[in-house]
């Protein structure tokens, strides 16, 4: 996986949002779940990153040379299904 960290952002209604849970499970990708409809404190947080609201939202996040942190954000999954693969090191 490249050294990145995930974390996802979903809400249960979200089709896109089901289709990301259902690959990230079929590959045992490791991540980290903020399901909007059980804490919406996390909106909060998802707004600060991507300027909006929109599910589903991926973040990629891994440590730098100098100790900070370099994040990649990305809107929907099947969209971005093909670069997602490239990041996480999937053919």
């Amino acid at each position: 996986m490249k050294n990145y960290q995930l974390e996802v952002f979903t809400r249960p209604t979200c089709s896109d949002c089901q289709d990301l849970k259902g690959f990230l499970q079929h590959y045992k990708i490791p991540h980290k779940e903020y399901d909007l409809a059980k804490d919406p404190e996390k909106e909060k947080d998802l707004k600060n990153i991507t300027g909006n609201r929109i599910v589903p939202t991926l973040l990629f996040s891994r440590p730098s040379f100098f100790g900070k942190s370099k994040s990649t954000s990305m809107i929907g999954f099947e969209r971005n299904k093909s670069e997602i693969m490239k990041l996480l090191n999937i053919k």
